[in-house]
């Protein structure tokens, strides 16, 4: 799985992507927001509040039940306001 992070998430776990291999029980974006953060560090900063994080799936707007498999990407990145 190809994890992007973008703007301060980026900054904070230090790297603007990965490739993981998170566990079986780990099925939708929510479980994957919550197994970054558990690896502690940077991941654990910036996934301290999970609500001020946005994701997409190989490149739709997701929600946290929205499921992801190996080999998908998913990027996280701040909500994003117009102006």
């Amino acid at each position: 799985m190809r994890i992007l992070y973008f703007a301060w998430l980026r900054q904070r776990i230090g790297v603007a992507e990965e490739e993981v291999s998170p566990p079986e029980a780990v099925r939708d974006v929510g479980g994957l927001v919550a197994w970054l953060a558990a690896r502690g560090g940077g991941h654990q900063a910036a996934f301290a509040d999970p609500r001020q994080v946005r994701a997409a799936v190989n490149q739709d707007f997701a929600a946290p039940d929205t499921p992801v498999a190996p080999g998908d990407e998913v990027a996280f990145f701040p909500p994003v306001t117009g102006g």
